[in-house]
């Protein structure tokens, strides 16, 4: 068989099989991103069935998908709503990436993995997945519900957050001395600053300049632009996904919604390669080691979500079940934690990537599930709050 038929035929398969777990994902109500994290492993060196052709494709594919997914999720929201959120939020935002950020940040020290790692791992545990979160969101029908802009709120301050980290750490990684380091990041917390400036006061430009009648280009104009942003980014230490980001950001209106509806399949099947690609490098026999540290962080980082939902919710106005389902619905991580992985690579510490992916398999899984399992207890709640107060002694002398 020659290598192009080769190619074909494994590609083929694998995608038909994600088509296949993907269902599979939608029918049990879970996540598909750990399921096609499985599938990775089960593909990839070391797994059930290891495939070599198809390696280059996802490669590139998963660069792509990273690409994909910030820019669409940069089109959720305006310059405007994300300064407004910062001003509103902050201190809610800063409790819970400290909260949620350094059991990771303490766990690479203990371990004695170094600095790098345990601001690698700070941005790993801190960070819940947009995308789990807003499809379970959708599908339990909880849009309009009073605690959903208080989740929304708190995920809005991690995605500017990660807009900062994610040059920070990309700088760090590829710097060779503490010299360049400090140099690599200044560089990269200017560049963001201006083209986040420049999103602010000339989004309504951008719009326009991609703008046009036709579906197909504007698509072209739009996943274009978006990949010479990219690459420029990357070639400034800023990290590929944020310059996506800012993209996504600085376009608005009609334009904005009406991309978001033609990247979306576009996005899906990336973002399915991205999540691929991952379990493709990650050797299955590294991750029974690494299972116990990813189990405890798990434990925590259910707590640490619970209690930030609890203080976001109650922050605005939000009675004790509300508090309960917000947290519940924050517990999911997913995209940034593997996007932060692949950042870093073995670079820091061969165990780095085979523990986030135990990680963000336990949490992608636990994600949707926690609303489910925090019902029960959220109603319980609701009917303490709403039930009458008991009569008291001195009520029967009168």
């Amino acid at each position: 068989m020659n290598n192009t038929a080769r190619l074909l035929l494994e590609l083929g398969a694998v995608l038909f099989g994600l088509g296949a777990v993907g269902r599979l994902a939608g029918r049990i109500g879970l996540s598909p991103i750990p399921l096609y994290m499985l599938a990775g492993l089960a593909f990839g060196t070391g797994g059930l069935l290891p495939l070599q052709a198809p390696e280059g494709f996802f490669a590139t594919g998963s660069e792509v998908g990273v690409v994909l997914l910030l820019l669409v999720l940069g089109l959720e929201y305006t310059a405007d709503e994300l300064v407004t959120n910062l001003r509103q939020q902050a201190p809610v935002g800063v409790l819970d990436l400290l909260l949620n950020g350094l059991p990771g940040a303490a766990l690479a020290i203990v371990l004695g993995w170094g600095p790098l790692a345990a601001l690698a791992m700070f941005g790993v545990t801190a960070i819940s997945s947009s995308g789990i979160i807003s499809k379970v969101l959708t599908d339990l029908g909880r849009l309009g519900n009073r605690e959903t802009p208080a989740v929304l709120s708190v995920l809005v301050i991690e995605d500017l957050a990660m807009a900062a980290y994610l040059p920070v750490l990309t700088a760090l990684v590829a710097a060779s001395t503490p010299a360049s380091a400090v140099s690599s990041v200044l560089i990269a917390l200017v560049t963001l600053a201006v083209v986040l400036t420049l999103a602010l006061r000339k989004g309504d430009a951008v719009t326009r300049f991609v703008g046009a009648r036709s579906d197909e280009v504007l698509l072209l104009r739009v996943l274009g632009l978006a990949l010479l942003v990219a690459g420029a980014a990357e070639a400034a230490h800023i990290s590929a996904a944020v310059g996506a980001f800012l993209l996504g950001i600085a376009l608005s209106g009609e334009v904005a919604e009406h991309i978001r509806g033609l990247l979306g399949p576009l996005r899906d099947i990336f973002a399915a390669v991205f999540f691929v690609f991952f379990g493709l490098t990650t050797d299955p026999a590294t991750l029974p080691s690494e299972l116990l540290p990813a189990a405890a962080l798990a434990v925590v980082g259910v707590a640490t979500k619970l209690l930030t939902g609890w203080v976001a919710g109650r922050r605005t106005g939000v009675g004790p079940a509300g508090r309960l389902r917000a947290g519940a619905a924050l517990v999911a991580r997913g995209e940034f934690s593997i996007i932060i992985a692949g950042l870093v690579g073995a670079s820091v510490t061969p165990a780095f990537a085979p523990t986030v992916a135990a990680y963000v398999l336990i949490m992608a899984v636990l994600g949707p599930l926690a609303p489910r399992i925090a019902d029960p207890l959220a109603r319980r709640l609701a009917r303490r709050a709403s039930a009458p107060p008991a009569p008291s002694a001195t009520d029967g002398e009168h």
